[in-house]
């Protein structure tokens, strides 16, 4: 079956083109898998995954401020 990836599924009730509705889930789920898969991506990256360090650095370098007595 070939992908329609963001496709819009306009599908007529005579599928001549070899496509149906029962086709449909299956490319639904492939496009989820396919964003589920960017997003593994994306929050794998070093980048991402070092923010927490990178902030930790920033809070020790910035000096706490003392309240003052009234």
């Amino acid at each position: 079956m070939a992908r329609h990836k963001n496709a819009d599924w306009d599908l007529p009730k005579n599928a001549q083109n070899g496509l149906s509705w029962s086709h449909v889930p299956v490319a639904v789920l492939m496009d989820i898998r396919d964003e589920l898969q960017t997003l593994n991506r994306l929050l794998g990256c070093p980048n991402f995954t070092g923010i927490p360090h990178t902030l930790n650095q920033i809070r020790r370098k910035i000096p706490t401020l003392r309240k003052r007595k009234r």
